[in-house]
């Protein structure tokens, strides 16, 4: 509840005029198997990110979590589902599993059912998780390159910040969130905690900067913000369609103009675990969205 009061003070009085640091002038090698911009955490930078973001529209991190940390936070993921599971209306776990967040009026959470059925559960419900991953954000220096990116100290939205379990049988849906964030400054951390992208789902991507949105809502797709396989085909040309594998700890960053979809096969014998977590610049804040302060 502190760090959405203080999210809400980033939102009363945001930055003027916030710009993007020059991107740096050697774009990171790309991954063999992923043809993604990867670097270590030793290689994170602003000028980095930017510079991946606007080549390949995305940057892959390799262990910026450690491996046994992502891999214990992936069981306390199953935890906070048992725990809310067990709990009445109104009911809050003492631990801090699961107690959902009561945001200032007239501010609401009302996407919970949805989140739910879909397999995850809000970061902003489980206090005692989300504490977790704004540790690991701050041991790895995540919050102040994505501040400097931004050029903005930035917020997190409680209805774009999930822990989620996937399972093979999930099926993907081509998209660029900006299409339903509206305009905004964005960046996305999506933390896989599981080995993903054979064994398990992952996303499927798009490893190319697009400017404008592709077309949404045409034939073959049953959301209006949906993209068709086709279009998405040919949206990303010679770039192609990759399926990059993660291990536990490795993150992706883009921001809303990415289009992907998550990659599953119903053959994968495993579900996947992953945190994604939205950040905000406060002077391009998504309306209606609860702000929770890193």
């Amino acid at each position: 509840r502190i760090r959405h009061l203080a999210g809400l003070e980033l939102l009363a009085n945001p930055a003027d005029e916030p710009r993007h640091p020059e991107p740096a002038a050697e774009l990171p090698p790309r991954g063999e198997q992923s043809r993604i911009p990867e670097v270590t955490p030793d290689g994170l930078s602003p000028e980095v990110l930017r510079a991946a973001i606007l080549e390949s529209g995305c940057l892959l991190v390799r262990g910026l979590m450690d491996r046994d940390e992502a891999l214990r936070i992936a069981s306390e993921i199953d935890r906070s589902f048992e725990v809310r599971l067990g709990l009445g209306a109104g009911e809050a776990d003492p631990q801090g599993y699961y107690d959902e967040l009561v945001p200032e009026p007239p501010l609401a959470i009302d996407q919970r059912d949805w989140i739910q059925e879909g397999g995850g559960v809000l970061a902003a419900d489980s206090p005692r998780l989300l504490f977790d991953m704004f540790e690991c954000f701050e041991r790895t220096g995540m919050g102040r390159v994505i501040e400097d990116y931004l050029g903005e100290r930035p917020a997190v939205s409680a209805q774009k910040c999930t822990l989620r379990k996937a399972t093979p049988d999930v099926s993907g849906a081509w998209h660029q969130d900006g299409r339903f964030l509206g305009k905004v400054r964005s960046m996305n951390v999506w933390l896989s905690l599981s080995r993903c992208g054979d064994v398990a789902p992952s996303m499927d991507v798009i490893p190319r900067r697009l400017e404008e949105f592709v077309a949404a809502g045409t034939e073959g797709t049953f959301l209006s913000y949906q993209v068709s396989d086709q279009v998405a085909a040919d949206a990303a040309g010679e770039a192609g369609i990759v399926r990059p594998v993660f291990d536990p700890g490795d993150a992706l960053l883009f921001d809303e103009m990415f289009l992907h979809q998550t990659g599953s096969d119903p053959s994968m014998p495993n579900p996947r675990y992953a945190i994604e977590s939205w950040f905000f610049g406060p002077s391009a804040y998504p309306e209606d969205f609860v702000p929770i302060a890193i």
